[in-house]
């Protein structure tokens, strides 16, 4: 009995422990769906990176940290590969990969540039809220 009340108990604790709402997946870049997500006036995170890049890999954890975070529970979270979608580049003026945006809709909000400090991205992101 004291061994099924353990493991319940643990359960329960694991079950806590987990966020009350799903934490959203990232997209992979398209035209179409980041254009529909700015008409909808959704807030849109968007890493720009490269899988070659360091300060990308350093930084991917701090961004999967934030899907959780309660204030991006609706937001759009979007990857953009700074190797193949050269348009996007231009049009936003990216200097470099490894380039963090916040869109409040069509309206930039934050943008930091291979900032791998956690609290220093975290809050750059959360700013463009």
């Amino acid at each position: 009995m004291t061994r099924l009340i353990q493991k319940i108990l643990l359960i329960l604790a694991m079950l806590a422990s987990v966020p009350a709402f799903a934490s959203p997946n990232w997209s992979n870049y398209s035209a179409e769906s980041f254009a529909r997500a700015q008409a909808q006036g959704k807030t849109i995170v968007v890493d720009i990176h490269a899988t070659w890049c360091p300060t990308c890999r350093a930084q991917a954890p701090i961004l999967d940290a934030l899907r959780s975070e309660p204030r991006l529970r609706n937001a759009v979270f979007v990857k953009v590969d700074f190797d193949k979608e050269k348009a996007f580049l231009r049009e936003h003026r990216i200097p470099r990969q490894s380039t963090v945006l916040v869109f409040r809709g069509r309206q930039e909000t934050a943008r930091s540039v291979a900032e791998t400090r956690p609290e220093q991205l975290r809050a750059a992101v959360l700013g463009g809220v």
